[in-house]
């Protein structure tokens, strides 16, 4: 079962980071489908939120198809996300990345911050030919100067 923790200081409203993490866990294979998400009351006893933050955190992720709420049962995931699994390769090398970066002395802003960059490297669509690179393969014929003023020969 997920456990949310509610950062209040992030700036993130409060539903959206228990979407975000629901399907967090749904991507790395944490929850699957079937799985039951705890019940409005637990979430409230957990993390001393409103119970209609919770109903409206559900509400969002049923409306994207990933949960759904059975009456008298409680809400269950419906579809998964992704195909990282927790226990995945990929995962213990980052691990140890993060490790060093914070032995290097980085922050956790600061790691998130080239985590983020690479990943917008990785997937920014190709960029086409600009001009620049266009005129650089075939230069142009010189122009002549153009005239000044008051400099007439």
């Amino acid at each position: 079962m997920v456990e949310y923790r509610i950062d209040r200081r992030s700036g993130v409203a409060t539903y959206l980071q228990i979407v975000q993490q629901t399907q967090q866990a749904l991507r790395l294979g944490l929850l699957a489908p079937g799985d039951k998400l705890p019940t409005a009351r637990e979430v409230v006893e957990a993390t001393a939120i409103n119970p209609n933050t919770v109903l409206k955190a559900y509400r969002e992720l049923e409306r994207e198809g990933l949960v759904e709420a059975r009456r008298g049962l409680g809400t269950f995931v419906r579809k998964s996300l992704g195909s990282a699994p927790a226990d995945s390769p990929l995962r213990g090398e980052l691990a140890e990345w993060a490790a060093r970066a914070r032995a290097a002395g980085l922050e956790k802003d600061d790691m998130a911050a080239i985590f983020t960059a690479v990943l917008e490297e990785q997937f920014a669509p190709p960029q086409a030919p600009t001009a620049t690179h266009a005129s650089a393969a075939s230069p142009a014929p010189a122009a002549s100067p153009a005239p000044t003023r008051g400099n007439s020969v």
